[in-house]
């Protein structure tokens, strides 16, 4: 494919968003659609991937700053498909084929843009549907012979014409050398006075080039979003070949209708997943992992056998095998569980390590940690790491135990086999083996009276 181009259309406003983002920049299943689009054109190794771009362009190209491979075009007048092509004529080789696809339609995929490029490079291919229900979409028109002769939109369609159930999809491949002439050749006479690139279809049929009209295998790979209800449409779509996927290799889901994967999700043999879960950027599930439901895993991964509570929430963490973890906590970035660990509920694990077999049991904080092996973090403890300014760390030796309730302020080492005393604040080294305490003198004042509550009357 070295002398295909791809040209990405981008440049619609997406009124009917009702959003200042950038339409081709909402997300589905976590990435922008544009950027689904690209992804799928770069496997096909095009020399030119061009994107015309024109409403929110600032916020587009900001988006893709760091993608060197784009070569960018700005359609300043949306007078129609055409006009668009038209604007990134200056960037296209001379020679090779062009593959247009749309910023807007992100399911598309490799396999279906291979088939159509597998036709002959002197022609022209496009992908085509068939719908019980074609209203608002372009006609495909084909000649006795079946050869297709002609797009035309709806708006401009006759009686006849509208009743076809075959329509254009939008995608399509020429051959580069014929662009100029073709374009340059399109007029705006017609019922919405815009620049038609579906009307280059009669301009090849005219020059005796042939034209092939491909269906797409499944339909939802070729629909455009113009309104949030179409995209929650696809939404639905894409995750519902994300389960199906899961299922065929063995995953077991509890609702196949109610997971949500927004990156890529490995999993191992027998992992459950219950309902409500979303996994985000790239997480790697280990054999026997068992998910709860309503989990939240990004960036995450989890060694076999290891069970996940419900109302878990864990970032870019590393979690060893065998543990526990949950309910409701959560694993903030740079988190490192080693084996047999036991996280319990509403405890927050931020830029720590804990050894094999250590416990952060319930109600606890502990940041910017090194924590041994063997070591029990009692309910309630918080390592007290930020002064206001800068950061420090806290180190728990193997086989320490941390009473509940007790304050750890680093910089703060608890040695080898000590234990601190529930309720304690600890700000100095607490030596190997030994109990450390630091509270308060208890007293009791006999003759005290509680305060009553003054009379409004």
């Amino acid at each position: 494919m070295s002398k295909l181009s791809v040209v990405i259309l981008a440049a619609g406003q997406g009124k009917r968003m009702y959003s200042d983002l950038p339409k081709v920049l909402h997300p589905l299943a976590g990435q922008p659609m544009l950027a689904r689009v690209i992804a799928t054109a770069r496997t096909l190794s095009p020399m030119v991937l061009s994107v015309v771009y024109g409403h929110g362009g600032a916020k587009v190209r900001a988006h893709f700053a760091q993608a060197a491979d784009l070569a960018w075009v700005e359609q300043t007048e949306q007078l129609g498909t055409g006009h668009a092509l038209k604007m990134a004529l200056p960037v296209l080789p001379a020679s090779g084929r062009t593959l247009v696809l749309y910023g807007d339609v992100p399911l598309i995929t490799a396999d279906t843009l291979q088939t159509l490029l597998a036709t002959p490079a002197d022609s022209v291919a496009l992908l085509t549907d068939q719908l019980a229900q074609p209203t608002g979409y372009g006609r495909v028109v084909r000649d006795a012979a079946g050869q297709v002769c002609r797009i035309v939109e709806e708006k401009d369609a006759n009686a006849a014409e509208k009743a076809l159930t075959e329509i254009n999809t939008g995608i399509l491949v020429l051959p580069t050398a014929k662009l100029a002439g073709w374009l340059g050749a399109l007029t705006n006479q017609n019922a919405q006075g815009e620049y038609y690139l579906t009307d280059l279809i009669a301009l090849a049929v005219a020059e005796a080039v042939p034209v092939h009209g491909l269906p797409v295998p499944a339909s939802w790979q070729a629909v455009g979003v113009n309104d949030k209800r179409q995209l929650a449409a696809l939404e639905r779509v894409f995750q519902r070949i994300q389960a199906e996927q899961l299922l065929l290799a063995g995953v077991t889901l509890a609702d196949p209708e109610r997971i949500d994967i927004r990156g890529e999700l490995a999993c191992g043999r027998d992992v459950s997943l219950d309902v409500g879960c979303i996994f985000e950027g790239t997480v790697s599930l280990g054999n026997g992992v068992q998910i709860g439901a309503y989990c939240v895993l990004k960036n995450v991964s989890v060694a076999a056998g290891t069970q996940i509570a419900p109302f878990s929430h864990l970032e870019g963490a590393q979690v060893g095998e065998g543990a526990k973890i949950g309910p409701f906590a959560r694993l903030r970035p740079g988190a490192q569980l080693a084996a047999h660990t036991h996280i319990g509920n509403f405890v927050e694990i931020k830029n720590s390590t804990l050894g094999e077999g250590s416990k952060v049991n319930h109600l606890s904080y502990v940041g910017d940690a090194d924590i041994g092996a063997q070591v029990n973090v009692g309910a309630g403890t918080i390592t007290c790491n930020y002064d206001g300014v800068n950061k420090s760390r806290t180190t728990l030796e193997t086989g320490a135990f941390i009473g509940s309730g007790t304050m750890l302020v680093a910089p703060v080492t608890v040695e080898a086999g000590a234990t601190i005393g529930a309720g304690s604040v600890i700000s100095k080294t607490a030596p190997a083996g030994q109990l450390t305490l630091s509270r308060a003198k208890q007293i009791s004042l006999a003759a005290w009276q509680r305060p009553t509550k003054k009379s409004t009357a």
